[in-house]
């Protein structure tokens, strides 16, 4: 997970020169013994490989050594603990844009341990944003938003196909709009309407949640915990289908999760992982498509790790994941075969009234310059909130 601040649920943006920093934290729980390197790449909009060199993107070397490890104490599993900050005294960055991390063990850059995305963009482009709720078919079910944006400073020539604007709900990639063209321009400012439905999204659902901070007491949603194999097994209770219940306000974590053990400052390297499992009632399986656990907890991705079974004899999905001590959000998304977006509406349903994150990108594609400024980036909340300092 990243961290900003001290912040452990920040999404990954910083100001460019603004003199923050983005904190990666992950663990490796092999038994490694050698260095681990990190990488920057920069990337274009569309997260394709820009067309500079590094000296042109980032003061240091190209290549860096992750420092030493921090061993986890006490705990069942044995783990590393890693921290990455940056920008750092190796690595500083002087554009902005999207740039990837890559960790990977010496001479296996091609065969990465750990990718993540982040955000260093600009303050050029103030946004403001309106919220709206949808008319027609998607009134009680979507949210829309109007979007407004000053570029007058950019010293734009084409603003349909200079700037483009990036959209997504809870910083998930499974819910994003991108490259979008402005539905109109003029005065300075390009804008986004309802009229067009290209800001109009799924409201979905406020997430489920866990907890497995104390290892010997039951939370609400646990239903049971044993000690077996000489590891913790959290067994939640099974989980109800919302598609057809009314809307339920449940203050969340917009699906990301936080690291913790009650009673402890230091849970990056005293948590412990725990087996944790899940069960979703269904009458029957559904056909042509899989189930998944989803949230930040997998990474919002759907592959074998965290995909459900169906138990025929208990007519239930089950899937049972490894997850470090904490605080999560999760649900269950339907993925139909062929396709690369799931349905989370499926077993959760969608509500226009459901607090959600939108981060908005907004990139300019100068023709002096050979890659995509990231101009402005912020995180707006439906109900009216502006994260500080994103």
């Amino acid at each position: 997970y990243f961290e900003k601040d001290g912040n452990k649920l920040a999404y990954p943006l910083i100001l460019l020169d603004g003199g923050d920093n983005l904190v990666l934290n992950f663990d490796l729980l092999s038994s490694h013994s050698g260095t681990l390197y990190y990488k920057l790449i920069h990337c274009d909009r569309n997260w394709e490989v820009s067309d500079i060199f590094y000296n042109d993107y980032a003061e240091g070397y190209d290549e860096n050594p992750l420092s030493d490890p921090e061993t986890s104490f006490n705990t069942l599993i044995t783990y590393a603990h890693y921290r990455l900050t940056l920008p750092n005294d190796d690595v500083k960055f002087k554009v902005s844009g999207n740039y990837l991390v890559k960790i990977y063990e010496n001479g296996e850059e091609d065969h990465p341990l750990l990718c993540r995305r982040i955000y260093i963009h600009e303050d050029s482009a103030p946004i403001d944003v309106q919220f709206r709720r949808p008319v027609g078919k998607a009134s009680d079910t979507g949210q829309e938003s109007e979007i407004k944006i000053s570029v007058g400073g950019l010293g734009a020539t084409d603003l349909y196909r200079q700037i483009t604007l990036t959209i997504m709900q809870n910083g998930r990639w499974d819910r994003c709009r991108t490259n979008m063209v402005p539905d109109f321009v003029g005065e300075g400012k390009i804008e986004y309407n309802t009229l067009s439905g290209s800001t109009s999204f799924q409201g979905g659902n406020e997430f489920r949640s866990f907890d497995t901070r104390n290892l010997r007491l039951k939370t609400q949603y646990v239903r049971d915990i044993a000690f077996r194999d000489n590891n913790y097994h959290f067994f939640l209770i099974p989980s109800e289908e919302r598609q057809l219940k009314g809307y339920f306000f449940n203050k969340d974590l917009n699906g990301k999760f936080l690291i913790a053990k009650e009673n402890d400052d230091e849970p990056d390297t005293d948590a412990d992982y725990v087996y944790v499992y899940f069960t979703l009632p269904s009458a029957q399986e559904l056909k042509n498509g899989s189930v998944y656990v989803s949230g930040a907890l997998t990474n919002w991705s759907y592959d074998f790790d965290n995909r459900m079974i169906y138990n025929e004899s208990h007519r239930q999905y089950e899937a049972t994941l490894l997850l470090k001590q904490g605080w999560y959000n999760y649900e269950y998304d339907f993925l139909p075969e062929g396709l690369t977006i799931p349905d989370n509406t499926v077993f959760e349903g969608s509500h226009y009234e459901t607090e959600n994150d939108y981060l908005l990108l907004v990139y300019f594609h100068d023709p002096r310059i050979r890659y995509d400024r990231l101009v402005e980036a912020t995180v707006v909340n439906t109900l009216g909130n502006r994260q500080s300092g994103q």
